[in-house]
């Protein structure tokens, strides 16, 4: 049977070309470009943007500050509680579910 696999263990990294800047209040803004065919239709008739910009507050910049490609999952939730503490509770739930949110928006990828 083979093993399992822990997320905990995985380690992600942001993904290349993935714009972003950080305040001075450490809010982290993601600006993500709205491409293909049903975006440039509602760009172009509903005046939609063509870049969103995307705050993550609070806990969600911190963890998307941490992700650097050497870090795993485990290791920023250890950051995470250091920070938060007991706001952070649940926190590995939480910690994962919001990592995969990342992924799946396309924001970080998986690296080991």
């Amino acid at each position: 049977m083979p093993k399992k696999e822990n997320f905990l263990d995985r380690v992600y990294e942001k993904m290349p070309g993935v714009a972003y800047s950080m305040s001075e209040d450490g809010v982290v803004t993601v600006d993500m470009e709205n491409k293909g065919f049903t975006n440039r239709i509602a760009q172009r008739f509903f005046k939609q943007p063509a870049v969103s910009h995307i705050k993550l507050e609070g806990m969600g910049s911190f963890i998307f500050s941490c992700v650097d490609g050497r870090r795993n999952v485990y290791e920023i939730g250890q950051l995470v509680s250091g920070k938060f503490g007991d706001e952070a509770e649940p926190l590995y739930e939480r910690l994962c579910v919001y990592v995969k949110q990342l992924e799946e928006v396309g924001f970080v990828r998986v690296v080991v």
